[in-house]
């Protein structure tokens, strides 16, 4: 029987075949290049094999990542960098680099000058680490390296940057299989679980790796490659084995199910609760609109009843009393006649006794009347002589004060009815011893000139 294939095995050699592949100088797969000029050394790097080849070339622009241009004739050329690149610049019995840094031009002799050129920008490396957990189990983290150039000075020395497509591909690979070796090694003292959950003692594990390595933290002082490790991120954990995948995601799913099923029948409780609620709560709308429209038809068939019967009550009613009213005003219509009949013939008795008495009371009137008029004629007789009596009494029995005291009292009327006078005559009126003979001499004497102004 055939023993089973280790799928693991088998990946793990490929890699390793692979690598092995990569790390190989480039010389020794690239195609031989043409002959130099004679007596030029070969330059190093790939863009300086180029320059190299330029030969006696007016001007040449080499095709790679970093387009540098060679310019001139021969022993008299210029290197033109781009601003982005580091670039070395050496010279056959030199102690040093004549011109080191980013984007420096020169001249170039290509019978006893070199150089390098290398880009400047972020190197982004990709890494798929086929790690074996803590639980041995299968699992690919997927992440990437961010790094540049810090110090060319050093990095140019430490480095291989001869491969003349892609400076930076050694380099690359160096850093990426460190940097898988790191997460692999972190990854085998993890588990399943923390692997998928927490990827952040995977990145600052491969961090401090990497930074050791590059910039030579932690290394007593030393600097490194020249390297500036920029960031460090995983992307992605995966489980290997489909199964394992499922199982790891079993209980998640199945409390989630739990959960979402018990949602289902709790939502499903509710709307029936609901609908119960909402058909007990429809049914006694209906029950008590029925009951309302039970009352309501009741009220509107006694208060009919009663309309009706109150109705036909003031009708008969209204009819007795037509006819009370008719008889009442029959037997006050005949009662009047009688009254009026009857008052009818007292009124003739009365008129008759009326006459009758009005003659009387006529002949007892005239009878009164001619004996009023004859006591009245005696009574007028008898005031006379009465009056004349007793005129005749007062005149003797007045004394001359009396006599005085009247005329004094008429003077003043007497004065109002006298004349304006147009001359004045004097009477002297005195004396207390006159008697009423006297006086009556003076006043004679005054009406005497009383007559006599009066014309005047």
């Amino acid at each position: 029987m055939a023993a089973k294939s280790n799928s693991y095995l088998d990946q793990v050699v490929a890699q390793q075949a692979e690598l092995e592949e990569n790390l190989r100088p480039a010389l020794g797969r690239s195609m031989p290049a043409p002959a130099a000029a004679p007596g030029a050394p070969s330059p190093r790097g790939a863009l300086a094999k180029r320059a190299g080849r330029a030969g006696p070339a007016r001007e040449h622009t080499p095709q790679g990542p970093v387009e540098v241009r060679v310019s001139g004739w021969w022993r008299w050329q210029t290197v033109l960098v781009p601003p982005n690149a580091f670039v070395v610049h050496t010279r056959r019995g030199a102690p040093g680099p004549l011109h080191i840094g980013l984007g420096v031009s020169f001249r170039f002799d290509p019978t006893t000058d070199s150089f390098l050129v290398v880009p400047g920008a972020i190197q982004t490396i990709l890494i798929n680490a086929y790690c074996i957990c803590s639980e041995l189990q299968g699992v690919l983290v997927q992440g990437y390296v961010q790094w540049i150039i810090d110090d060319f000075a050093t990095a140019y020395r430490k480095l291989d940057f001869s491969d003349p497509e892609d400076p930076m591909r050694l380099v690359n690979v160096q850093l990426r299989e460190q940097a898988e070796a790191a997460i692999k090694d972190k990854v085998s003292t993890m588990a399943v679980r923390d692997v998928l959950s927490d990827k952040q003692p995977i990145i600052e594990e491969l961090t401090a790796r990497l930074r050791t390595v590059a910039e030579g933290a932690g290394d007593g002082g030393a600097r490194g490659l020249g390297l500036s490790i920029v960031t460090v991120q995983i992307k992605e954990a995966v489980v290997s084995s489909n199964t394992l995948w499922e199982n790891l995601q079993k209980p998640y799913r199945s409390e989630q199910n739990r959960v979402a099923r018990l949602a289902e029948l709790d939502a499903q409780e509710a709307v029936s609760t609901r609908e119960a609620a909402a058909g007990r709560a429809a049914e006694q709308r209906r029950i008590e609109d029925e009951r309302e429209l039970a009352d309501l038809r009741a009220r509107n068939d006694a208060a009919r009843f009663d309309r009706e019967t109150a109705e036909r009550l003031r009708r008969t009613a209204a009819e007795h009393d037509v006819d009370r009213e008719v008889a009442d005003l029959a037997q006050q219509t005949a009662l009047h006649a009688l009254r009026l009949e009857r008052d009818q013939h007292a009124e003739q008795l009365e008129n008759a006794r009326l006459h009758t008495e009005l003659a009387r009371l006529r002949q007892e009137a005239e009878l009164a009347l001619a004996q009023a008029k004859t006591r009245a004629a005696h009574e007028a007789s008898l005031l006379a002589l009465d009056r004349e009596r007793v005129g005749i009494d007062n005149a003797n029995s007045r004394s001359a004060t009396t006599v005085q005291a009247q005329l004094i009292e008429t003077l003043p009327a007497i004065v109002d009815n006298l004349p304006a006078p147009t001359e004045l005559r004097s009477v002297q009126i005195g004396g207390d011893t006159l008697g009423l003979a006297g006086l009556v001499a003076q006043l004679s004497e005054i009406m005497t000139a009383i007559r006599a102004s009066g014309p005047s």
